[in-house]
Formats: C-alpha cells, sequence, structure tokens
C-alpha cells in the first residue's frame, strides 16, 4: 500500500502512485460523485443538445439568479481541493462574491469578489502566467492552491445583483486522502479604500490570530494623482510587534518584483507576468471615459512565506511625489482606489472578517 497521500504535487512526485482518489465537480456532475458525470438530460445545454440527447453537454453552465448564493461544492472529507477553473463575462467580476467554508466553520475562511480572488479586479482582461494563478485567453480563471480540509469542503457564490447572470462556468477538482496534522487552511480577504483618506496606509489585513503563514498580495491600484504614485512601503507586523514591523519593504514596485518605475523603456510603463510575482494590468486612460490608469499586480510567497505565530497584520502606503521646493524633494502621501486581496494559511479558529460592503462600493466605476 502506498504511504504517498497525494499531496504537494510537484513534477519531482508525480510519478509516485497514491491510493488517494481523484473527483471533480461541475454542472456535469454537481455532486463529484464517482460515475455519475454527463448524466444531465436538463440543464443550459439542453435545447443545443435536443438532437443528441443525454451526454451531449446538456449541463455545461449555471445561471445566478437575482440575489441568489449558490453552493458550487460540498464535499466530504478528508480531502484536498488541488485545482479551480471558472469563467464568466468580466462586467459580473465584482458582482459575484466567493466564500469558501472549511470543517463546517460558521464564518467562511474565504470572502473575495470572484475577479479579485483571479487577480482581475477591475472587471478588464488581461493575462497571468503565474504558479499558483494563471488567467488564460480570454477571462479563463485557474487557481491552483492546494486547499486541504479534513471533514468537510464548501464552496458558494453569491449574486449581488437584482439581475440574472447568465453562463458562470466552472470546475472544482479535489483529491479525497489523508491530511497531515500539520497542514494548515487556506485563507483569503478583500479589502477596499476608496479613496484612502488622506496620510493613512491601506491595510491589508488585519486580525488574524494564530499560527501560519501569508503566501500572497494582490492589489487592483488605480491612481488619482499624477506623476509616480509607487513610494509606499509594505509592512508586516506579527507575534506581538506594535508600532514598528519585523518587515518594512522599499517601495511599491520593489515588493512586486520590479524597479524603477516599472518603466521600460523609460516613460511607459511595462506590464510582466512571473511565476511568483508580476505587474500583468495597465489599463491606460484613453483621454475620454478612462481618465485614470489603473495597475493590477501580485506577489506570491511561495519560495518564502512569511511565517507568523501569534499574530499578523500587514500594511502599505500610498506614496507619490510632490513639487520640489527649495531644491528639496517630497513625498506625497495620496488618496487612491487601493483594493487588496490577501492569501494565508493558517490553523482553525480564525477570526471573523470585516463585513464586506454592498456592491454600491465594490463596483467598479
Amino acid at each position: 500500500m502506498s504511504a504517498f497521500n497525494g499531496l504537494n504535487m510537484s513534477l519531482g512526485n508525480l510519478s509516485r502512485i497514491s491510493n488517494a482518489e481523484t473527483r471533480s465537480i461541475s454542472a456535469e456532475n454537481f455532486t463529484g460523485e464517482k460515475g455519475k458525470a454527463g448524466m444531465a438530460v436538463a440543464g443550459t445545454g439542453a435545447e443545443a443538445a435536443r438532437e443528441l440527447g443525454q451526454g451531449w453537454k446538456v449541463s455545461p453552465c449555471i445561471h445566478l439568479e437575482p440575489n441568489q448564493t449558490v453552493t458550487l461544492a460540498d464535499i466530504e472529507g478528508p480531502g484536498a481541493i488541488q485545482q479551480i477553473w471558472c469563467t464568466v463575462a468580466p462586467k459580473y467580476w465584482r458582482a459575484i462574491i466567493l466564500r469558501f467554508y472549511w470543517d463546517d466553520e460558521e464564518t467562511p475562511s474565504i470572502e473575495v469578489p470572484f475577479g479579485d480572488f483571479f487577480c482581475m479586479g477591475w472587471c478588464e482582461r488581461a493575462n497571468i502566467t503565474s504558479i499558483p494563478v494563471a488567467v488564460n485567453p480570454a477571462g479563463g480563471f485557474n487557481c491552483y492552491w492546494e486547499m486541504p480540509f479534513r471533514k468537510h469542503a464548501k464552496i458558494t457564490v453569491e449574486n449581488l445583483l437584482p439581475e440574472k447572470i447568465f453562463g458562470f462556468f466552472y470546475q472544482v477538482n479535489y483529491t479525497l486522502t489523508d491530511v497531515p496534522e500539520d497542514a494548515g487552511y487556506f485563507h483569503a480577504q478583500f479589502r477596499r479604500s476608496n479613496p484612502l483618506p488622506y496620510k493613512e496606509v491601506h491595510t491589508l489585513l488585519d486580525g488574524v490570530k494564530g499560527q501560519g503563514q501569508y503566501i500572497g498580495t494582490y492589489i487592483a491600484w488605480g491612481v488619482n494623482n499624477n506623476n509616480w504614485w509607487g513610494e509606499g512601503e509594505i509592512k508586516f507586523y506579527f507575534d506581538g510587534d506594535e508600532e514598528f514591523p519585523t518587515i518594512c519593504g522599499t517601495g511599491t514596485e520593489d515588493y512586486f518584483g520590479g524597479a524603477w518605475d516599472f518603466e521600460q523603456p523609460i516613460g511607459q510603463y511595462c506590464e510582466f507576468t512571473s511565476p511568483y510575482c508580476g505587474f500583468p494590468q495597465v489599463i491606460r486612460p484613453d483621454g475620454l471615459y478612462h481618465a485614470n490608469t489603473r495597475f493590477g499586480m501580485y506577489r506570491w510567497h511561495v519560495m518564502d512565506p512569511i511565517r507568523f505565530k501569534e499574530d499578523l497584520k500587514v500594511t502599505i502606503q500610498a506614496l507619490g511625489w510632490r513639487m520640489p521646493l527649495e531644491g528639496k524633494s517630497r513625498y506625497l502621501a495620496m488618496q487612491d482606489d487601493i483594493s487588496s486581496t490577501v492569501f494565508w494559511y493558517q490553523l482553525e479558529p480564525h477570526n471573523e472578517y470585516p463585513e464586506l460592503p454592498t456592491f454600491e462600493f465594490l463596483e467598479v466605476i
């Protein structure tokens, strides 16, 4: 009997045989039950399949009713989610809320707008090629974060709109297997400052109690001033830090893996996407309705997780430049539109998250 539980997959262990059981949930198999996929006789594709019948893409997706919450996955463990693929029209990316619940907890460990979870916070398409998250043409969202659970996993989506959302496609690929005692639970949280109050920092995460590791940051950053905007420092306070943090960055573009204002050539922003960090989205003003520049950027702490034993708080400054006076440079505390999604593992229980704002305050405007 194999001792390999089928988790922590990589090219290095892909040849190892395991007793783990592979399952998949989609609109063609709502429960993931073995031997029960592709059986639908009614669904969103029934009309197109009417001449072919059962087994011919009868139920490829679902529609979300107005102000409705739908359970996408309801899984008895132990096991782990290993990959998620999904897509829906871009205009809905801030209007759908993803929630994940582990082991029958009452409050979700993941509560994030759909697009932001996949590093697409501006409701406009871009491509990302990273290890944990890939966004492929045209709006194909892929997540490879491993998400272990011991008893139960539930995933829901909520439609915040008073209108029906057509064509929500999804597939949740998971394994049923033993989970090691030291495996933490996957968490993600969204926050928005719009605009960030003058001389204040944007809080990415606060109130985390327990032991775990911080593993990633995505920010959708809308600039409300001219000139360079990314001088701000990201700061990690943990395990009793008070006024001053243990980790302090040197600038926004530095933290996200770039340098010198992301300019290449000089005078132009240069998008890039790489395995662990990226600046994949620059939405440029068009001289008419797109008035401000907007950016998307990610940083994955896969090879350098930030480990905490008791507590964690993360902040970032919005910092630019004022006009020099008397030949001396001057920083500008900026009042930008900053939406952040952060990712971490921790042992349960987790503290309850701040309440998400209504769609009026989530909407990209």
